[in-house]
């Protein structure tokens, strides 16, 4: 049975969905405050034609972003995507429950399922979010790699919804970098990004092969490291 949409989630794709309660959600309430300062002091840098594109609302898009720069995913969709959610997939476990809550107080909403393989039923919820009017968040290469390794599911959701992709870029001027399979990157306060982005119309991923061939290449020079 599809669990009801909240303000934090869109329905759940599987039976079995970890939450957690409410004081353990309180735990987390500090460190959803501290990445939203944290955000606040980054200091963006973009073209005006960067600019256009990530602000350009008239119609959902899926944003395909890196599993390493998803540290910045909650400020990009603050800035330039305001009125229209943005939802990620994060899976079913109580780690995923977890994750669902710290996204909530961040400022993103959730699609819960398997996210390792972006089966069929994540395919179809995602679909069906950007068909409400909504923007999802992909990372092709999570949630466990290898690292800019391009799963299909971003050219999938994109091919069947007729939506624009918006990639984007981030180059970190000041950051840690941690000692995860994907060398996550974790930008130090009040310093700047380079900002980039492109979008990919439907017409380009009409081929769903040369599509995934042609957004690795874009993300990969987009995101320099």
């Amino acid at each position: 049975m599809n669990k009801p949409a909240t303000p934090s989630s869109a329905p759940a794709i599987s039976a079995e969905v970890h939450e957690i309660l409410g004081w353990q959600r309180l735990l987390l309430w500090p460190l959803g405050l501290l990445l939203r300062l944290w955000g606040r002091t980054l200091r963006f840098e973009l073209t005006p034609e960067d600019l256009a594109n990530y602000t350009k609302n008239n119609q959902p898009v899926a944003i395909v972003l890196w599993h390493n720069r998803l540290f910045i995913a909650a400020e990009i969709v603050r800035r330039f995507r305001q009125g229209r959610p943005a939802y990620a997939l994060v899976s079913a476990s109580q780690d995923g429950a977890w994750l669902t809550a710290f996204f909530s107080l961040a400022g993103l909403r959730t699609v819960r399922g398997s996210s390792s393989r972006l089966g069929r039923e994540a395919a179809t919820a995602l679909v069906d979010t950007l068909r409400a009017g909504h923007d999802v968040g992909i990372t092709p290469d999570g949630p466990r790699g290898p690292c800019y390794e391009l799963k299909p599911g971003s050219v999938i959701v994109a091919r069947r919804t007729n939506a624009p992709v918006l990639l984007v870029g981030g180059e970190f001027t000041s950051s840690w970098r941690l000692r995860s399979w994907d060398r996550f990157y974790v930008p130090k306060p009040f310093s700047r990004v380079r900002m980039r982005c492109e979008l990919l119309m439907p017409e380009q991923l009409a081929d769903r092969d040369a599509g995934l061939v042609l957004m690795r290449k874009r993300l990969l020079a987009i995101n320099p490291d």
